[in-house]
């Protein structure tokens, strides 16, 4: 059996009084990927900040790719090599790109920054990644401003992917966009998780995304992880009343707009 790509063990992060992650514990193996659900405040996006190394944890330990990375990485040249491990795909395609660079600018600096493959060009690396998105030439040299929000994902992705990592991290990738382009994105990370090998970290609060693109999910609630499973399992057969309330959140036929609301459940001590 190989070692897994990522491991959390006993994770937790303080600010202050407040606790804001509790002893959070998964493992990943190389190209899976695995759901982290819960509602705002319930501690899955500080997870995915301590994983890249934008928070500190306060006690427990990160492993990646057979490294210690509980601690961010502080000179230049350990920052990148953890980037090329990890990197991170963030919720808001509209603020995480710089508006004042082309498309092709944006990508190539990224390139520059990672790309250790000297029989490749920079323009050809910009030239792949954009391919492997589904960005052509007049996209590549317009401005963030003058793309959708879906095309603006599709850019970050590909950034992301210029690091060449193991590890992709998506923090609510896909909760700024219309469902229909949510799906075109999900399958556009499911064809890259194909052709690539990366493992997913899949930060969301809708199960019916993580039934699409996840095997394994964590449930969080107030920091700790309540429930835990193979994702089909676990949305068939939810054990913790909190996973049951995300659930009935879900629209489905017969919803009503007055069951969005996730009811307060407390967290078993």
């Amino acid at each position: 059996m190989t070692d897994p790509i990522l491991t959390v063990k006993d994770l937790s992060k303080t600010f202050g009084a407040f606790t804001a992650v509790d002893g959070v514990t998964f493992e990943l193996a190389a190209g899976s990927s695995i759901g982290i659900v819960g509602e705002s405040g319930s501690g899955k996006t500080t997870v995915a900040r301590m994983i890249i190394g934008l928070e500190q944890p306060s006690a427990g330990a990160i492993t990646c790719c057979g490294n210690d990375r509980s601690h961010p990485s502080r000179a230049t040249g350990a920052r990148r090599a953890r980037a090329r491990e990890a990197q991170m795909v963030f919720q808001d395609p509209y603020t995480s790109l710089d508006p004042h660079q082309t498309i092709h600018q944006t990508l190539a600096e990224a390139v520059r920054l990672h790309e250790t493959n000297s029989a490749t060009t920079y323009s050809e690396r910009v030239q792949a990644l954009a391919d492997m998105v589904s960005l052509d030439a007049r996209l590549l040299a317009s401005m963030p401003g003058h793309l959708s929000g879906g095309q603006r994902q599709r850019v970050a992705i590909a950034r992301a992917l210029a690091a060449d990592p193991r590890v992709l991290v998506l923090d609510e990738a896909v909760a700024a966009l219309d469902v229909s382009i949510q799906a075109q994105i999900l399958n556009l990370l499911a064809d890259i998780r194909d052709a690539t090998g990366l493992a997913y970290v899949f930060i969301t609060h809708d199960l019916a995304v993580v039934r699409q693109v996840t095997e394994h999910s964590i449930v969080m609630q107030k920091g700790r992880i309540v429930e835990s499973g193979r994702t089909a399992d676990l949305l068939r057969n939810p054990k913790h009343p909190y996973t049951r309330a995300l659930l009935d959140s879900v629209p489905r036929p017969g919803w009503t707009p007055a069951r969005r609301a996730v009811p307060v459940v407390e967290p078993v001590a």
